[in-house]
C-alpha cells in the first residue's frame, strides 16, 4: 500500500513512464530510436518479455537496437536505462513467438535489453535497475509477477533439420532472469511452473536442457546449466548438434566450423549439418536477436516432408506452387504433398491475409509486421518481401503472407 501511495503522491515523468519520485533509475534518450514514428501503439498489454544482447559491446548493442527499433529499454552495466521504443509502442524484440497460445508477442508486450549473456549473471546496477523498471511497468499496466517472461520462454522455432514440429528452444536469451534466486533479486514472487504451449501440445521441447533450467527440479537445472557454460560447449559431439550450440545461426555466414583437421568453412557453405564431426568446434559470430526467416524451395532445400517435417498438412504451413497459385497445408492430402511441382516455395509457420484493397491495408491485416523483411506479398504471381515493396504500388487484390 505504501508503495502505491508514494507514486500517486510524487511522480515524476521520464520519458512517458510515471515514475516515483524516489526512483533510482537513471534514463537516457542519446539512442532514442527514429523507428518510433512508424511504430503502431499496442491496443494491449499482457506482458514484459526480458532479453539479453548476447554481446559484450554496449555501442554495437545500442546502435543496433536503436536502428531497428528492436526493444522499449536497453539497460547498460552501469546500470543506466536507455529509451528506444515508447513503451506504448510495438517494438521489434520477440520474433517469433508463442505463449499461451497467443502469437507475435511484439503486439501484446513490452521488450527490455540487458547488455550481457545469456549464461552469465548481470551486474548488481542491472539487477537494481531491471527490479525498478519492471516494477513501474507492472504498476502501468496491471501485470502480474508470472506474466514478466525471458524471450528464452516465449521464442519458437518451425520445423528443421533436427525437429520435426515447431518447438520451443530457439533461443536462450535471457535464460537465467528466469530462475528463481535471479527472480527474487527482481521483485518477482511467483513464475510459470510449465511451459503452458507445450503442456498443450502447440509446441514440442527442441531444447531439453534449456526446458530443465527454466522449469526443472533444482538437479537438473543445475545440471543443465553446467552442460551448457561446459568448457567444451561448442563442440560438436554425438549430444552436441550444430543447432545445440549456434541455433538459428548454424547456417549463417558469420558462424565458422573449423573442423578436427583444422580447415574452416562458414556456416552458409555446409550442404549438411548432420554429418559434421564430433570435434568440430563452432565459433558464433555477431548474434542476430530475430533473423529474417525466408520461404524455401521444394527441389533446393529437398521435399516437402525435408522442410516442414510433421507439419506439412497443418494450416499455418503455406504453398505457393511455380503458376503463382497458393495453398494452405490443410487443403492438400499426403498424395498432393507428394506431387508438389519443382520450385514450389514453402512458408512455415505463416497466416494469410488479403485480398488487399483499400478498404483492406496491409497494416490493417498484420500491423507493422507488414513491412518485415519475412512477410511475403503475392503480387503477379511472385513473392515479394514486405521490406522491398512501395505501400503506394500494392496492386488491389495482392495476397499477404505474414508470420503466426
Amino acid at each position: 500500500m505504501f508503495r502505491l501511495l508514494k507514486i500517486w503522491c510524487a511522480v515524476l515523468v521520464v520519458g512517458g513512464l510515471a515514475l516515483p519520485a524516489a526512483a533510482v533509475l537513471k534514463f537516457s534518450n542519446s539512442y532514442y530510436s527514429s523507428r518510433n514514428k512508424e511504430r503502431s501503439v499496442r491496443s494491449s498489454t499482457s506482458l514484459i518479455i526480458l532479453h539479453t544482447t548476447e554481446t559484450s559491446s554496449t555501442g554495437s548493442a545500442l546502435r543496433k537496437l536503436r536502428d531497428n527499433g528492436e526493444c522499449n529499454y536497453f539497460i547498460c552495466p552501469n546500470g543506466v536505462v536507455y529509451r528506444i521504443i515508447d513503451h506504448r509502442r510495438v517494438a521489434f524484440h520477440a520474433g517469433r513467438s508463442m505463449w499461451q497460445g497467443k502469437t507475435n508477442l511484439d503486439n501484446h508486450s513490452v521488450g527490455i535489453e540487458a547488455g550481457g549473456f545469456h549464461n552469465k549473471p548481470l551486474t548488481r546496477a542491472q539487477y537494481q535497475a531491471l527490479a525498478e523498471l519492471i516494477g513501474e511497468l507492472k504498476y502501468i499496466y496491471k501485470i502480474p509477477d508470472h506474466c514478466v517472461l525471458t524471450h528464452s520462454q516465449v521464442a519458437y522455432g518451425v520445423p528443421n533439420k533436427w525437429h520435426k514440429r515447431s518447438h520451443r528452444g530457439r533461443k536462450r536469451c535471457g535464460m537465467l532472469l528466469a530462475r528463481p534466486e535471479i527472480r527474487a533479486l527482481l521483485n518477482l514472487k511467483s513464475r510459470p511452473l510449465v511451459d503452458p504451449d507445450v503442456k498443450a501440445g502447440r509446441l514440442v521441447v527442441g531444447d531439453v536442457y534449456l526446458a530443465n533450467v527454466l522449469y526443472g527440479s533444482p538437479s537438473q537445472k543445475q545440471q543443465a546449466v553446467s552442460y551448457i557454460n561446459a568448457p567444451d560447449s561448442n563442440l560438436i559431439s554425438s549430444g552436441r548438434s550444430a543447432w545445440d550450440i549456434a541455433r538459428d545461426g548454424y547456417n549463417a555466414s558469420t558462424t565458422t566450423y573449423v573442423f578436427p583437421n583444422g580447415t574452416k568453412k562458414q556456416g552458409h557453405q555446409i550442404a549438411d549439418f548432420r554429418f559434421l564431426p564430433s570435434g568440430t568446434r563452432v565459433v558464433v559470430g555477431a548474434e542476430v536477436d530475430n533473423p529474417a526467416e525466408h520461404y524455401q524451395t521444394i527441389g533446393q532445400q529437398g521435399k516437402a516432408q525435408d522442410i516442414a517435417g510433421a507439419e506439412v498438412l497443418l494450416n499455418s504451413t503455406i504453398y505457393v506452387y511455380p503458376n503463382g497459385v497458393y495453398k494452405r497445408g490443410h487443403q492438400l492430402t499426403a498424395t498432393d504433398v507428394l506431387k508438389l511441382p519443382y520450385g514450389t516455395k514453402v512458408l512455415l509457420g505463416y497466416d494469410v491475409g488479403g485480398p488487399i484493397s483499400t478498404a483492406k491495408l496491409p497494416s490493417q491485416i498484420c500491423g507493422g509486421q507488414w513491412k518485415s523483411a519475412d512477410t511475403y506479398f503475392l503480387i503477379a504471381g511472385a513473392l515479394m518481401p514486405g521490406n522491398q515493396i512501395d505501400d503506394k504500388k500494392i496492386p488491389s487484390g495482392a495476397m499477404i503472407f505474414y508470420k503466426k
